[in-house]
């Protein structure tokens, strides 16, 4: 018996007032076989997907793959994320 893998359809968007980042789960990451630059972070089980790069390699994978998603914008004046472990 053939298991379809669950995609998750809905993402959030984190910006503040110098750049942005789309926050995707590492497992998803790793299921569209994306390779991230080192300007995107990692903390816990997700990736911070950095807007001009990273994140348009996401969009990229999804729609090769004919999965639609959505996004949330989420503004933060001060994120964390900058503070977040480097991706690779």
């Amino acid at each position: 018996m053939r298991r379809e893998i669950e995609t998750q359809n809905s993402y959030r968007f984190f910006s503040d007032p110098g750049h942005a980042w789309l926050q995707v789960p590492s497992a998803e990451i790793k299921r569209l076989g994306i390779k991230p630059s080192g300007y995107s972070y990692i903390n816990g089980d997700y990736h911070y997907l950095e807007e001009d790069c990273d994140a348009p390699l996401f969009d990229e994978a999804k729609q090769a793959r004919g999965e639609a998603y959505s996004i949330e914008e989420v503004y933060q004046e001060h994120t964390p994320i900058r503070s977040y472990r480097r991706c690779c």
